[in-house]
């Protein structure tokens, strides 16, 4: 015997349009698979988020996020490594796939300067 299951959503005859909010992404984040963002929250730049998590606030740039709901666990860079950076106060670390300098300072983390040039794309 074959089951067929009809699903009714009395809602969805509701038109919520003006409830729509934006969601940004922005450059080089990185969105693991079945992950959920809710609305009007903001990726930050290269930020990385784990596969499942559940992004309920906004996230900053270069962030490593995980988890449901989702917590910061660390920072990553544009390539793609983690840097070793705490994720509170301030401090340097070189990601050590570009060689690239970063800086955390005021709870943000960005690019210092390049120590040694390499591109971030892969296979060169």
């Amino acid at each position: 015997m074959r089951w067929v299951g009809i699903f009714y959503n009395p809602r969805s005859a509701v038109s919520r349009k003006d409830e729509y909010r934006p969601t940004l992404v922005k450059t080089g984040a990185t969105l693991g698979a079945n992950g959920t963002i809710v609305r009007s929250v903001t990726i930050g730049e290269y930020a990385f988020i784990g596969a499942g998590s559940v992004i309920t606030r906004h996230v900053k740039p270069y962030a490593l996020i995980v988890g449901v709901p989702a917590r910061q666990l660390g920072w990553m860079s544009a390539h793609g490594e983690r840097l070793n950076l705490p994720l509170t106060g301030a401090g340097q670390a070189i990601c050590p796939g570009s060689g690239l300098d970063y800086r955390l300072e005021h709870g943000l983390v960005c690019l210092a300067s390049r120590i040694q040039p390499t591109p971030l794309v892969k296979g060169r």
